[in-house]
């Protein structure tokens, strides 16, 4: 096309073009306003209940009630700001550091467990560092560590695993679970083993290659129950829900059983509606124990009843829905998988946590996504949420 110039006196000048209609192009929405709103409601309503859950027993020991509230009140704070800036931060820089990460996690792990530098528990465990007054648990971060390392494998794999690939994986993650199995941590490790399993699916797994990895991760567990790793009250913890129809249990199984049947009483006393905010018997006395942390669903049971439990269990899950659906949305493979793994993570530490209540799951110390007590957890699952709002913003490009 021959261009057109206008004549002027000091120059030439290209002729101005037909005007054409102008076409406006919408910004593209760069949060996920439910996203958010749902995490930071959820964060609330846990808030309220690890209050209402250790407010009793404090002041019967003659400590300030609000205790715990005003810690978890900081932790969700905290929570809420890490969320931010993981939002902000473009999560495909973390593909280059996906390896990193994933070292940075071992050694933390490894760390935990040295004798002075980790705090150990008089049973044996070794799970956590004390830095001023917030102790720190590094295997809930290590869950995303883990979800990082094996998106920037299978990322940088776009023709598909081989054989040899998911040898690798597997590898990959096997030394971390071992490592928090260690210390010893049986929840955390099998949550890591089924977003590991969740996450090789989705990467183009075969069929039969997952049912075998499936009946290896079983066996796997028949394993550590048998290989002295556990201590004796961990595996009566976890299998206690096998033996809810004892009549007379004894020694350290009748304190499982004591306490799992003291948690679905607390549910069971909820009724349709609940008793209400406060007003919970088995909550106000502290009947169940630990219920700020591991059992804290019973808190929920109890207060708000079926209908506020059914509602709170599906606020979870529409979050791990609604992350789902941003992996659905994102532009590459390595966003798409780091939304399976942060799905996995919430979704299954919510029905793991929430049936173990109520006699359906071995009894873990999953806390209930940002419902349970517990600063790691809480940072931890802000976090990944965190990472689902970066895939989010960067849908389009």
């Amino acid at each position: 096309m021959q261009t057109q110039y206008r004549i002027g006196a000091r120059s030439a000048r290209p002729a101005v073009p037909a005007r054409r209609p102008l076409m406006v192009r919408r910004p593209a929405v760069v949060v996920d306003p439910i996203l958010i709103a749902g995490s930071v409601m959820a964060a609330i309503i846990g808030v309220v209940m690890v209050y209402t859950a250790t407010r009793g027993p404090l002041l019967l020991a003659g400590t300030s009630p609000t205790y715990y509230l005003k810690r978890q009140a900081v932790f969700v704070v905290l929570g809420i700001v890490v969320m931010g800036i993981v939002g902000y931060f473009d999560y495909r820089k973390l593909e280059a550091f996906g390896m990193a990460i994933y070292g940075l996690s071992l050694f933390v792990l490894l760390a935990v467990m040295v004798p002075h530098v980790g705090k150990h528990s008089p049973l044996g465990s070794a799970r956590w560092f004390n830095v001023g007054p917030i102790q720190i648990q590094p295997s809930e971060f290590a869950v995303l560590g883990l979800v990082v390392a094996i998106a920037t494998y299978c990322a940088r794999r776009p023709e598909g695993l081989t054989w040899l690939d998911v040898v690798k994986v597997l590898v990959l993650g096997a030394v971390p679970i071992a490592l928090v199995m260690a210390q010893p941590d049986l929840g955390t490790g099998i949550i890591m083993s089924v977003v590991l399993l969740v996450m090789l699916s989705v990467a183009g797994l075969p069929v039969r290659v997952l049912v075998a990895l499936l009946i290896g991760a079983v066996g796997l567990v028949a394993l550590v129950l048998g290989s002295g790793i556990l201590h004796h009250y961990q595996i009566l913890r976890i299998t206690s829900f096998l033996h809810q129809s004892t009549k007379h249990p004894t020694g350290t199984l009748a304190g499982a059983v004591y306490n799992l049947q003291q948690a679905k009483d607390a549910i069971g006393a909820g009724g349709l509606f609940g008793t209400g905010i406060g007003h919970g018997a088995a909550t106000n006395l502290g009947y169940v124990p630990e219920q700020q942390t591991d059992f804290i669903f019973t808190a929920v049971g109890e207060q708000l009843g079926f209908v506020g439990a059914v509602g709170v269990l599906g606020l979870l899950f529409f979050l791990a829905w609604r992350v789902l659906r941003v992996g659905q949305l994102a532009r590459d493979e390595f966003g798409r998988l780091i939304c399976v793994g942060v799905f996995t993570f919430v979704a299954f530490s919510t029905f793991q946590n929430a049936g173990m209540t109520m006699g359906i799951m071995p009894i873990t110390g999953i806390p209930l996504p940002f419902i349970s007590y517990g600063g790691t957890a809480v940072i931890a699952f802000f976090l990944g949420i965190g990472l689902a709002l970066s895939v989010y913003a960067r849908r389009g490009g």
